[in-house]
């Protein structure tokens, strides 16, 4: 994967991990599962933590691995740094979006996509009272782990299948599944739910000199 591939699969999806829990089967109606995890997203107005990403090909070859901070805001403001040696940064003011490359010197510019099934990224940060008109939602539980299995209604999506795992009734980790079967896996670490952000998280300049694209 080169990095022009890695900043367009970070702007679709933000996010994916593949930590697999061993999950008691409790099989629930889609309205009840919809019902239980848009509460769990709706509980966090803001969210911080670190993370780490690891994206692998159909045959389970690993592509890439990262690792970095993040910061949301409800509605679909988001900030995701990924540290050094791939250094980048992705900022969204919830209708804009800022990919920058400082190895690059390179900005990225382009309308945020407000579809949950393009943007997967506004499931965490975004307005969840969609996801019952795009996702079909089923959840399985064990003790204080919650795993839940998101497939698009619709067929111009992004992904064939999206896992997100709460434990505690925090985002633990997701994993997002293409139609050639690659993964991109990310593990939430030390995640902090409604602290105060400063807005100017969520805005960014363009660094002098710097080459802009914008889409």
């Amino acid at each position: 994967m080169n990095r022009f591939e890695g900043y367009m699969q970070l702007i679709r999806l933000l996010c994916a991990s593949v930590l697999m829990v061993a999950l008691a089967p409790v099989h629930a109606d889609q309205a009840a599962s919809t019902k239980r995890l848009t509460g769990l997203l709706n509980q966090a107005e803001t969210l911080t933590g670190r993370f780490s990403q690891l994206s692998l090909d159909g045959s389970g070859t690993q592509l890439q691995e990262t690792s970095g901070e993040l910061a949301l805001k409800r509605p679909g403001q988001f900030r995701w740094h990924t540290d050094a040696p791939m250094e980048q940064l992705l900022v969204s003011n919830g209708k804009k979006v800022w990919l920058y490359d400082p190895d690059l010197e390179q900005v990225t510019i382009q309308e945020l996509d407000q579809r949950l099934t393009h943007t997967p990224a506004l499931l965490l940060s975004g307005d969840v009272s969609t996801i019952s008109e795009n996702f079909e939602v089923s959840h399985k539980e064990a003790g204080d782990v919650v795993d839940f299995t998101l497939k698009p209604k619709a067929k111009d999506t992004l992904f064939d299948n999206l896992r997100l795992s709460f434990r505690g009734g925090v985002i633990n980790d997701m994993q997002l599944i293409d139609s050639v079967g690659q993964r991109t896996n990310i593990l939430f670490m030390g995640v902090k739910m409604n602290q105060p952000l400063k807005a100017d998280l969520f805005t960014f300049e363009i660094p002098e000199g710097a080459d802009v694209i914008a889409e």
